[in-house]
């Protein structure tokens, strides 16, 4: 049984670098990168917090990426099956947290806070600095990446479901 997010997390940062790529060459595509899949991490442990939840994420699958390509005016008829078949992979509702974490970084904080009362980064030292506090370099690698505006239709799907579970107070594993 999967117990590892490695497939959902993969594949929802291809499509945040697919739908907001990167300009200006491949260390600005890999800045992108990097930040994409942080962000995606730090979303899919938040929404995953447990083993048990990640294995049924990996049995039931996260629902693919069809709802986010027609929000985003992707044309999803000329996706074949054969060669994106990582778009079933992608989770909407941990694209939608990674995109509000993107372009916020009060918000981004928060998460990183929380994720320490989750079994993801038990007893190791994980850091997030890409996605917390980026650097000039990162963010004109990512400048549409992180551009509120844009990434606002992705976003504001399922926002106020991390904001009301980063509230203070709130215990991320029940």
């Amino acid at each position: 049984m999967l117990t590892d997010l490695s497939p959902l997390i993969a594949a929802t940062a291809e499509w945040l670098t697919r739908a907001y790529p990167a300009s200006g060459g491949a260390l600005a595509s890999a800045l992108c990168e990097v930040q994409a899949r942080q962000a995606v991490t730090v979303a899919a442990w938040l929404r995953y917090p447990t083993p048990t939840d990640a294995a049924l994420v990996g049995i039931a699958g996260p629902g693919g990426s069809a709802r986010l390509d027609w929000i985003t005016g992707a044309d999803a008829d000329t996706h074949s099956d054969d060669v994106h078949a990582w778009r079933t992979w992608v989770d909407e509702v941990v694209a939608s947290w990674a995109a509000s974490l993107l372009t916020d970084p009060e918000l981004a904080g928060l998460a990183v806070t929380a994720l320490t009362e989750g079994s993801h980064a038990a007893g190791t030292p994980v850091r997030f600095r890409r996605l917390t506090a980026p650097d000039a370099t990162d963010r004109r690698a990512a400048a549409l990446l992180r551009h509120p505006d844009l990434l606002a239709p992705v976003a504001s799907l399922h926002q106020d479901q991390l904001v009301d579970l980063l509230k203070p107070g709130r215990a991320l594993i029940a």
